[in-house]
């Protein structure tokens, strides 16, 4: 669960019948990246007959989402309708018709509430399998605010529910800095994020390049996978990357370096890579924090779209965030292709940043250890 104050856990279901095996994992991607949605967690993936809609419909795939947000319920189901719009639904009055996807809001915290053409929680939580089920997955222990029975309580009460309902397959959330699809970009076997790489091949039409030949043919399911890693700091947070490495300081009173820190980034301003080497200090109060995760956390922020000020700022705030130092530093140069291949062109020319919080800040001294060892 969510440790802002201004956040309400949510779930969202997700369902479709109309290429499926895409829809479920691409609306998971989408939702993922959305600015106001924190997605914690999602179901395993179930099979189940379509209900009321034309004969020979094909067989739904459902899942379900725990999220937080700070967005109203009305706010949150209009960005839900504006996902599917992307996805290709076109709602109409038929409910029961074939669907690409499927976005509700089933649970938002313990919100009663009529909106007159929806309710929250959805009716559909306690009544139809296909829904309760992958909230129990996720959820299990979700109470529902109405009848005070626990997500997994419900269903149990569905007769035939889980046989119903078939899980098929697992949407894996990937641990912090993995890839998100397949390691090898060039396993081009399949589709991975279909919006994203219609977009692809727009791009290579309008500078002239034609997206069906051999060369290119795969060229967006490829560039759609670099740029999901790329900026995997979106979907990262610091409660994952920390993991809970914060350890009593013990008497440890000295400066900490990690020095040489590699990083890439992408610039905001024209998204091509700026790269380079960070320092990253801090005096320690009461709490210290596994070395690996300074540069884990370096990388949080690093792999989005950036300016290095920011980055250095950012990667600071986070350590006096996390660790209540006395102070904390960080030093970074970097490369800029944005001005070495374009503009000026200045292939030799780097730029260096820094940021001081606390001690760093206010005595000259312990400034001057630190820049004098990042120099050494």
């Amino acid at each position: 669960m969510h440790n802002h104050a201004n956040f309400v856990d949510v779930v969202i279901s997700l369902g479709s019948n109309i290429d499926r095996e895409q829809n479920i994992p691409e609306a998971v991607r989408l939702l993922r990246r959305h600015r106001g949605i924190d997605v914690q967690a999602v179901s395993c993936v179930f099979e189940s007959e379509a209900v009321g809609g034309p004969e020979g419909s094909p067989a739904f795939y459902n899942a379900a989402m725990l999220a937080c947000t700070d967005l109203s319920p009305e706010d949150l189901r209009a960005e839900l309708r504006a996902v599917e719009r992307v996805l290709g639904r076109e709602r109409t009055e038929d409910k029961n018709a074939p669907r690409t996807i499927d976005l509700d809001l089933a649970y938002y915290g313990d919100v009663v509430k009529d909106f007159g053409e929806w309710q929250i929680p959805d009716p559909e939580a306690a009544t139809a399998p296909h829904v309760a089920v992958p909230i129990a997955d996720v959820a299990p222990d979700w109470v529902h605010p109405v009848t005070g029975s626990t997500a997994y309580d419900v269903v149990k009460t569905l007769e035939g529910a889980e046989e119903r309902v078939k899980s098929v397959m697992a949407i894996q959330l990937s641990p912090p800095y993995a890839v998100r699809g397949p390691e090898d970009f060039d396993d081009v076997g399949e589709v991975y994020a279909p919006h994203f790489e219609a977009l692809v091949r727009q791009q290579l039409e309008e500078i002239g390049e034609d997206p069906t030949r051999e060369g290119l043919v795969r060229t967006p399911l490829r560039v759609a996978k670099a740029m999901d890693f790329l900026t995997s700091g979106y979907t990262t947070t610091l409660e994952e990357v920390v993991n809970n490495a914060v350890f009593d300081a013990e008497g440890a009173e000295e400066m900490v370096l990690v020095k040489d820190i590699e990083f890439y980034s992408m610039c905001e301003h024209h998204m091509l890579p700026f790269f380079g080497k960070a320092a990253v200090a801090y005096l320690p109060s009461e709490k210290i924090i596994g070395l690996s995760k300074i540069a884990r956390i370096t990388d949080v922020f690093a792999r989005r779209l950036q300016v290095q000020e920011r980055l250095t700022n950012q990667v600071a705030d986070a350590l006096m965030d996390i660790l209540e130092p006395h102070g904390a530093a960080v030093v970074i140069e970097g490369k800029h292709l944005c001005m070495m291949m374009r503009g000026v062109q200045k292939q030799d020319s780097s730029m260096i940043t820094s940021s001081m919080r606390g001690t760093f800040k206010s005595d000259a001294r312990t400034r001057n250890e630190f820049l004098d060892l990042v120099r050494s």
